[in-house]
């Protein structure tokens, strides 16, 4: 009888044993600080009083990112226009929401998010943790209310257990937009081919063409890096480039009723540049030449372009070839196959 418990005993704690790790996230491989590595070359991250980061946030945040349950319908999720694949951007010009609505402005890529000043292409988002409210209460996007997406998550069990674990709460505004914000400040890219050998030592990681259109991006001729200088490459600023002479969309204007900032958009960063098309506020560019060769062309008149930094630039061909392949070498490979990111 003793052998029977000590069995009975012995296959309970391995069932026991089994329930609990199966009910881990398989994802979440690593610690906190491994989720939040800053790579060489990147400064230290700024988190908001009361949104550390956490483990059991970005469990949280990555969840509700996923979750369809945050649109009206049940019908699309964040990942639905950001997809970790491309660098968490979208692969047609206007993501597609609620009611097969289409959306007003390209989606950009998420990473790097955590060093953004501001957010929108307008710029008149001045947290990221604000930004959340914005695709849950568009039209064209979640169509929904905040207050009506906690009361839903308040009927799930185990979203109550988990924003418990995170914040001491029950689901409530507070806690999805920390928890987002939380998941997004860790899509941190920076183990591009051009990382590796400028920030690593990796003096073979660039081919000739590539080490031919860094010189060309960084110098007085192409001048692209007055815009998308620094180690994210962007200087966060609103220009015009001169890509139409009329614009359907008014830009910053929208938001500062200040006819100079008529169809004047945030510089996008250019990391993953290769995986973020179409290219533009507005998704009409479908490759990198094209962009290449509007830049190169100074591009339309605009009252408000910049022509001091939007000029043609007399680039040869080979010229072109070479900075498109610069472009390219800014693609983190790791970043996209990291599977933190995935669902």
């Amino acid at each position: 009888m003793k052998s029977l418990r000590v069995g009975i005993l012995f296959a309970f704690s391995a069932l026991l044993l089994c329930v609990v790790s199966c009910q881990k996230d398989p994802l979440v491989k690593v610690g906190a600080n491994e989720l939040m590595s800053i790579p060489e070359g990147f400064p230290s991250i700024n988190f908001p009083e009361g949104n550390e980061f956490t483990q059991e946030r970005w469990q949280l945040g990555k969840r509700l990112f996923f979750d369809p349950i945050l649109s009206n319908t049940y019908s699309i999720s964040c990942a639905s226009c950001h997809h970790p694949n491309n660098a968490f951007s979208d692969t047609v010009a206007f993501s597609i929401g609620e009611n097969n609505l289409s959306g007003k402005q390209n989606a950009p890529s998420l990473a790097n998010l955590a060093y953004h000043p501001y957010f929108t292409r307008a710029g008149g988002v001045p947290t990221l943790e604000m930004q959340i409210l914005v695709p849950i209460q568009e039209h064209d996007e979640f169509n929904s209310n905040i207050v009506v997406l906690a009361e839903r998550l308040k009927q799930i069990p185990s979203y109550v257990e988990q924003a418990k674990i995170a914040y001491d709460r029950e689901p409530d505004p507070f806690v999805i937009t920390r928890s987002i914000a939380n998941f997004e400040r860790s899509l941190i890219s920076g183990n591009s081919k051009y990382d590796q050998y400028e920030f690593q030592g990796r003096t073979k990681a660039l081919q000739s063409n590539e080490l031919r259109g860094k010189k060309l991006f960084f110098s007085a001729k192409a001048n692209c890096s007055s815009c998308h200088g620094d180690f994210n490459f962007t200087n966060y600023a609103f220009e015009n480039n001169g890509l139409y002479k009329t614009y359907a969309d008014s830009g910053r204007m929208r938001l500062t009723r200040n006819e100079q900032d008529r169809a004047l958009f945030k510089v996008p960063s250019l990391r993953n540049v290769e995986l973020t098309a179409p290219y533009m506020h507005d998704g009409s560019m479908e490759t990198l030449e094209q962009v290449v060769a509007h830049y190169n062309s100074g591009g339309r008149f605009h009252k408000n372009k910049n022509n001091n930094l939007i000029k043609p630039l007399d680039l040869s061909k080979q010229e072109q070839k070479d900075l498109v392949a610069f472009l390219k070498s800014l693609t983190d490979y790791d970043f996209i196959a990291n599977e933190n990111y995935q669902k």
